[in-house]
């Protein structure tokens, strides 16, 4: 058997190392290790995969990147696969005995025949592990110092990986491990593994085999105003804060130093902590040793949201100095300043306030290893709180409402105030260094539009050190590209210079101000920051609670001069309405509560309300949730005094309309989800200045035929003198607006649009019918008319749907139309974040684009208006 000489050098009731099995053979994926091993004398285990184990070799100096240089390799024992990831201290008396650490592992590619190779003594491969990559060899040393066939050579091969002398001291640059950032040392002391056989980490925590501290309940959550029951979720997406340009004033606001580190969420399950960013990739092994930190805290299971940083002799967090950790592996020098928590031993406190949150936490993190840290919180003025901050050099403050429940995504609730002003920006190209600068001489930077492109920004050529030139310069080297990835790229010498790269990097910049043509003054590089994906990079712009400055990058122009309503007053109190059973769960498959929504429509009120003002609204009230629901047009006494009146003479129905941040969220508090609203608007409610053309597939259409079918609708519309905008429903179909000019009556304009839609239905029969009956709808797209008649409406912009997950529908571009936007993919998470990013509205025109629809142009579709 392959394995039978390792099998008798060990007593496995003794050693943790596993006894394992011989492997399923694999010719491609095959994995590698290198093992530190500290037994008699210090080696390192080289051991690739083939054939189901692991075939070894004992490296007594350890690899080097120096082609020039050969190391013996003794070759010993196959081992089993699952020793790859034994990491831990073989006991006294026993084979091999002393401390073993994962020093690198990953791939290898055999360049010839492996097996013939190996029988031979020849082996030539590639590694791609995380601190050996590139062409190796393993050549069979006949006649050396040591005899036999055990004698080999290890030895790099000459390539782009390959270094020369010092530089080539791979094991002394890099000492520690890969899966859990030890040194052998910390991994001696901590006597925290037990290894079993045939079992994961994961299924030894369960089992009892790894010793830590017990798991034990600290608080009563069953107290906890607004936490409930539930499993653990797999992921949370985090709560954003929006750049402000001055700190938020009032009693419910609390205020929490800003860290220059990297944001995390830790999920805390089985005796195992994982560190997540907030686009969901794994940093565990990265700071590992602050993940084995974590798992000693006093419970079950739990998420904790909080910032890694790396503090100066100050006590002052450094990005830079972040980076440079990161780089040098030292897990050491990392703190974690835990600020929220989110989920605790099967409750999920995210609905209590966030007060009430942080006392848990306070209490779990009373006893903690050193590098664990509480992020403090302050009742003190803001102002004052902001001057102290930047009086310290800190970055910055974070103002947080104290009263309301943790809320995924960007709101105005969690506010960002910085001393420096600071930006990220996604390198797409560089230009030739100078004078002597190594490398290259400076970043040509970007930041993505809401339309998806990217846009130039300037360039950076401080803020460099010879580490992160020689850092970048390789990088950069690998990403390049023939073309600019800018939208708008830089001219004249500069693109002369330039050479471009594949958007992926993404750079931490500090800068002083943005110029009018929207580039970096003084721009001054950072870092490069690994923990955010580049298409999420956007200008991030201050906002202004009297909204007066730059006000258009955040609310229609319609909205720029209406005094801006708060979003919370109190824990039940939103925007001025105090909401009657707030914890209602509203949305029970996404969780969404009643206090959830009032939130949502305080924060994108502003953005909704041009598109509701004076408008006659036709509700959809919910009381106990989606899934049941009624219709409701007049008001009556019992009608919240935010909601306004308006009287349809020509029935005498008084409906209600929303002219106010806080009548949205008194609608809310009845219940109502969704708002109709009508294509017309007080005083001419006679005269629509909207005409709306709902396209409804069937179901079985496909989003591709979809997008085919509203360009057809948009060409026909353009090529009669109609501007088109476009929305989602928050369903399977789209909505077509145009808007017009108040002068033709409803029965013209319902006409002119059945005409439209018969032309469509004669044009392409296979594509389109008209007739509202189901039966005639399969395979094709509905054109429906029928909204634009005197009392028809449909779902208003940035209304919420009554359907599963909590659905938007969303006013969007044309050009975002690259991706199915049906459904939730706008929703009451989403859409707050797509706001609080976005450069401009993408129906900002549309107030200015109405056009008389004349008999003339009427009569190009067929419709004969007298």
């Amino acid at each position: 058997m392959a394995l039978e000489r390792y099998r008798k050098k060990r007593d496995f009731s003794i050693t943790p190392e596993p006894a394992g099995k011989v492997g399923k053979r694999r010719s491609r994926g095959l994995s590698f290790v290198v093992q530190k091993h500290a037994a008699t004398r210090l080696h390192y285990d080289f051991r690739l995969e083939l054939n189901g184990v692991l075939l070894s070799w004992a490296v007594p100096k350890g690899p080097s990147l120096d082609p020039n240089v050969k190391r013996l390799a003794m070759h010993v024992e196959d081992h089993p696969l699952q020793y790859g990831d034994f990491e831990g201290v073989i006991p006294p008396k026993q084979y091999g005995s002393g401390t073993v650490m994962v020093w690198d592992r990953g791939t290898w590619t055999p360049k010839t025949d492996p097996e013939e190779g190996y029988a031979k003594g020849r082996l030539k491969f590639e590694l791609d592990g995380e601190k050996l990559k590139g062409g190796w060899n393993l050549v069979r040393s006949h006649g050396g110092k040591y005899g036999g066939d055990k004698s080999w050579l290890l030895i790099k091969e000459s390539d782009e990986y390959a270094r020369l002398g010092s530089d080539a001291l791979v094991t002394e640059d890099q000492p520690t491990s890969v899966t859990t950032a030890r040194t052998l040392e910390e991994i001696a002391a901590a006597g925290d593994r037990v290894w079993h056989s045939n079992k994961s980490v994961a299924a030894n925590v369960k089992a009892g085999a790894v010793r830590r501290r017990k798991a034990k309940p600290t608080v009563k959550l069953a107290k906890l105003e607004g936490s409930r029951e539930a499993a653990m979720p797999k992921m949370i997406e985090p709560q954003l804060a929006t750049l402000m340009k001055v700190p938020p004033a009032g009693p419910a606001w609390v205020h929490e130093i800003k860290y220059d580190g990297y944001r995390m969420l830790c999920r805390i399950a089985d005796g195992e902590a994982r560190m997540a960013s907030r686009s969901a990739k794994d940093w565990s092994r990265a700071f590992a040793t602050i993940a084995r930190a974590l798992e000693q805290l006093p419970v079950e299971s739990a998420w904790l949201d909080g910032e890694v940083v790396v503090l100066d002799d100050k006590g002052r967090s450094s990005f830079q100095a972040l980076q440079n950790a990161l780089s040098e592996s030292d897990g050491a020098s990392m703190s974690f300043f835990a600020f929220d928590l989110l989920y605790l031993n099967g409750i999920d406190v995210r609905g209590a306030a966030l007060v009430d949150r942080k006392k848990l936490l306070k209490k779990l993190f009373e006893d903690v290893p050193g590098l664990l840290r509480y992020s403090e919180h302050f009742a003190a003025p803001g102002g004052a709180f902001l001057e102290n901050v930047c009086g310290l050099g800190l970055e910055g403050m974070v103002s947080k409402r104290g009263d309301l429940p943790y809320q995924s995504g960007r709101t105005t609730s969690w506010q960002k105030i910085k001393c420096q002003r600071r930006q990220e920006a996604v390198i797409g190209g560089f230009t030739d260094p100078e004078g002597s600068r190594y490398g290259f001489g400076a970043l040509l930077l970007g930041v993505y539009e809401p339309d998806g492109r990217l846009r130039y920004s300037g360039k950076v050529g401080t803020g460099f050190n010879d580490a992160s030139l020689k850092d970048l310069t390789g990088k950069l080297e690998a990403l390049q590209q023939k073309t600019s990835p800018f939208h708008n790229p830089p001219r004249g010498a500069e693109a002369r210079r330039a050479h471009w790269v594949k958007p992926v990097l993404v750079a931490e910049i500090e800068f002083t101000e943005w110029t009018d043509d929207g580039t970096l003054r003084h721009p001054s590089f950072q870092g490069l920051r690994e923990d955010k994906p580049a298409t999420e990079v956007i200008r991030e712009r201050e906002t202004e609670v009297a909204a007066k400055e730059d006000s258009s990058a955040k609310t229609p122009a319609a909205a720029t001069t209406r005094k801006k309503a708060p979003v919370a007053d109190s824990a039940n109190a939103i925007a001025g309405i105090v909401l009657t059973n707030p914890d209602k769960v509203l949305y029970p498959e996404a969780g969404f509560t009643k206090r959830d929504l009032a939130v949502y429509y305080a924060t994108i009120g502003e953005w909704m309300l041009p598109h509701l003002e004076k408008r006659p609204l036709t509700l959809v009230r919910c009381p106990n949730g989606w899934e049941k629901c009624f219709y409701q047009k007049n008001a009556d006494s019992s009608t919240h005094e935010a909601i306004s009146r308006v009287k349809v003479d020509t029935t005498g129905t008084l409906y209600m309309t929303a002219d106010s941040v806080s009548a949205l969220v008194a609608l809310l508090q009845m219940g109502v989800l969704e708002l109709h609203p009508w294509g017309s608007r007080e005083p001419k409610l006679g005269y629509p200045d909207r005409i709306i053309f709902d396209l409804d597939p069937d179901e079985s259409v496909s989003w591709a035929d979809v997008k085919q079918a509203v360009q057809i609708v948009r060409t026909l519309l353009d090529s009669i003198g109609l501007p088109a905008f476009l929305k989602t429903t928050g369903g399977k179909g789209l909505h077509v607006v145009v808007p017009i000019k108040p002068t033709v009556e409803w029965e013209q304009v319902k006409g002119f649009t059945k005409a439209v839609a018969e032309l469509l239905e004669r044009t392409f029969p296979d594509r389109f019918t008209s007739k509202l009956l189901k039966v005639s709808r399969h395979g094709r797209i509905f054109i429906d008319y029928l909204r634009n008649a005197e009392g028809a409406t449909a779902v208003g912009p940035y209304s919420l749907r009554a359907k599963a997950n909590a659905p938007v529908a969303t006013p969007i571009a044309w050009s975002e139309l690259t991706k199915d936007v049906r459904y939730a993919h706008f929703n009451v998470q989403t859409v707050p974040q797509r706001l609080a990013r976005m450069k401009s509205d993408p129906w900002k025109d549309l107030g200015e684009s109405e056009t008389s629809l004349t008999s003339t142009l009427m009569a190009k579709v067929g419709y004969n208006a007298r």
